[in-house]
């Protein structure tokens, strides 16, 4: 389906990629691994056509079409949410407007003229065409998948310039998502999301009709989705036919085999020169050392790659704090009409391992703020522990260091003495390895910035610790160490993030915070909160159905009692006798056909819920989560249920309100 020959990337003296070539299949799922700086993004952007490589070809057929989601940088203004998101059906719609016309211009021909069938086969050719794109469906599709991102339907006719940078990042996810290329690219497309949007984006996507190749330090999504790891290394690639996980333990083995090799090798090569070595004077051996010597030369030597040391850090070691580090009590807060929480309690003890969850705009920042004292609640009372040393990492923290101090200096400055002479070697867990130190701030870029104000919080001693998404621009191997490092710390802490298999080993709480709601607090690690969330909506689900056909009952009763308008005093018993029955016959052809159909409907609903509820927990049992095929054909067949569900309650409504507006009708 796409072919990458010989590719070559270069920046300046550096070569990113040389002689690199692999090929992707149709339906593929396909994750790019390796650290930080190998080349991931920047092969994503030759393969979507946002950089022009120095040499070489990438290869695919015509109707092929490629869609790329970069990190970040997509800025969108001057159209409304609902036609930026719509305009992913440009071809559909032209194909429309084009029947159109042809349709129009029949109109003005002679029907047995050879011209006329020559444009209804044409009309005929491009209908067929747009029967891909299914119009009936596009509406529901762009409202379910701007929802199913985070959107609210009041967004809809928004300008897209008054959305933030992430929101803006949702913009193009849900235009590209929508569009259904061939080849879809994401680089990192986890960092903008929250967990209800992450959890709609993974069920989509493995039930996506394409190849998707795929960017992500979120382990759990690529050990899920992704059957085969393509891993750069030196301008070079590797592929592993499995997933992460796979390719984790796979990469290890084969570095095994090729360092035994690499030593057998050179075991034989050394023999080797000490035969020339000692024989090469003497005559009688001078012909086997000279055969000997030009072997060597011919000799295809191994290379091992030199593996960075694993590195650790530990927290600088905490002052002791008291048993409550910090509380809110009847705390509110709002900006203009939009109400964050009214009459919020919340207290953080000593050694809380708190994760904090919720869809962007719920209150999760302004919380932090909060808690460590940064902001003032407009009402309540804010207490911070006699003893409690708080140290924050937020996004922001970039924006704020010095341009023009380096990485060590920006580092060392904060450092306490204990730590100062470690700052180096903690850098380097966090991938500024090398002269990378002496880089100033000035010149790095956003994620690197975003790095360095995390080191920076890190080093500095502290008993109670914030960290607003801290592994946005980490590696897997860095996201190990910090996690390493907090599972050990002594203080308390807490972590707004929505990296579950980063999260879930190292907290024991999740609160989550809910638009127009107040906050709640669960008492488990982020895999538990999303159980229990998944057990409150089929209740709510359960409850919804029996509400459902309370209704039906009560349309029912009114129906049965409704009157018809006050005999007419001028007409006899009999007559008026006939009438009501000529009326209760008319009222029953029509009003009964319907009943009948709801009542279908509402059973199937049921089943419906029903099978999903059977599916979600098939899907979360370990030997389905673990194994991609089997997860894709288990959210291919949810995908399916959602479809038939929200088309069955669109035909719910439908006949719910012709029964409500046939009652109206009756009873006047």
């Amino acid at each position: 389906m796409l072919a990458i020959k010989q590719l070559r990337v270069e920046f300046g003296a550096r070569v990113i990629f040389d002689d690199l070539s692999f090929t992707i299949l149709e339906k593929e799922r396909i994750s790019f691994a390796c650290h930080n700086g190998a080349g991931k993004s920047t092969l994503m952007k030759c393969i979507g056509g946002a950089l022009e490589p120095n040499a070489g070809q990438i290869i695919k057929p015509k109707h092929c079409r490629i869609g790329y989601l970069p990190q970040e940088g997509i800025h969108i203004s001057g159209v409304t949410l609902w036609d930026e998101t719509e305009s992913a059906f440009a071809e559909a719609k032209a194909l429309q407007s084009e029947i159109d016309t042809l349709s129009n211009k029949l109109d003005d021909m002679d029907p047995r003229a050879p011209e006329y069938y020559d444009v209804l086969d044409k009309i005929g050719g491009l209908e067929i065409q747009l029967e891909h794109f299914d119009p009936s469906r596009m509406k529901p599709k762009i409202e379910s998948t701007l929802t199913g991102l985070g959107f609210k339907r009041s967004d809809f006719e928004r300008d897209c310039s008054e959305f933030s940078g992430g929101w803006q990042m949702r913009i193009a996810m849900a235009k590209l998502f929508l569009q259904e290329p061939e080849v879809l690219l994401l680089d990192e497309p986890t960092n903008h999301l929250d967990i209800d949007s992450q959890q709609w984006m993974e069920q989509y996507l493995f039930a996506y009709p394409g190849a998707i190749i795929i960017i992500s330090h979120d382990l759990s999504l690529l050990d899920a989705l992704t059957k085969r790891t393509i891993a750069f290394a030196h301008g070079k690639a590797e592929e592993y036919s499995g997933n992460y996980s796979y390719y984790l333990t796979e990469s290890k083995a084969r570095k095994e085999i090729k360092i035994k090799a690499y030593h057998a090798q050179q075991k034989e090569i050394q023999k080797q020169k000490a035969f020339i070595e000692r024989f090469r004077a003497k005559a009688s051996k001078a012909t086997q050392a000279q055969s000997r010597i030009k072997a060597l030369d011919k000799i295809e030597l191994i290379q091992v790659e030199i593996e960075d040391a694993v590195m650790s850090f530990t927290f600088p070691k905490p002052p002791p704090s008291g048993q409550s580090v910090a509380k809110l009590e009847n705390a509110s807060q709002s900006y203009g009409k939009t109400e964050i929480f009214e009459g919020f309690n919340f207290e953080v003890e000593k050694g809380a391992r708190i994760a904090i969850v919720g869809p962007n705009g719920a209150g999760k920042s302004t919380f932090c703020r909060l808690i460590t004292g940064q902001e003032a609640p407009d009402s309540g009372d804010f207490t911070l522990g006699s003893k409690s040393a708080i140290s924050f990492f937020s996004q922001n923290h970039a924006d704020e260091l010095d341009p023009d101090l380096s990485v060590m200096e920006t580092c060392e400055m904060v450092a306490s003495r204990e730590n100062a002479p470690l700052v180096r070697n903690i850098l380097g867990c966090f991938l500024f390895r090398g002269d990378d130190v002496f880089k100033k701030i000035g010149v790095l870029s956003g994620g690197e910035r975003s790095r360095v104000a995390l080191v920076r919080m890190l080093i500095q001693p502290a008993n109670f610790l914030i960290l607003d998404e801290p592994t946005n621009h980490l590696d897997v191997q860095s996201q190990k160490v910090l996690q390493t490092a907090l599972s050990e710390y002594p203080g308390s802490y807490l972590i707004v993030s929505h990296n579950r298999s980063f999260l879930d080993p190292i907290v024991t709480r999740t609160l989550e915070f809910r638009p127009e709601a107040e906050p709640r607090l669960y008492h488990g690690n982020v895999t538990y909160f999303l159980d229990k969330k998944a057990e409150e909506k089929d209740i709510e689900k359960q409850a919804a159905k029996r509400a459902r056909a309370n209704e039906r009952e009560k349309a029912k009763k009114a129906a049965a009692t409704s009157s018809v308008a006050a005999p007419d005093t001028k007409l006899s018993r009999k007559d008026q006798r006939k009438l009501d029955a000529e009326a209760r016959q008319q009222r029953s052809s029509v009003l009964k056909p319907l009943e009948t159909e709801l009542e279908t409907l509402e059973k199937g609903i049921a089943e419906i819920e029903s099978a999903q509820a059977t599916m979600t927990e098939h899907m979360s049992t370990p030997e389905v989560s673990t194994d991609g095929a089997k997860m894709q054909e288990a959210s291919t067949a949810y995908q399916a249920l959602s479809d038939k569900l929200e088309k069955t309650y669109s035909r719910w409504t439908e006949v719910s309100d012709k029964i409500e507006k046939f009652n109206e009708e009756f009873k006047e």
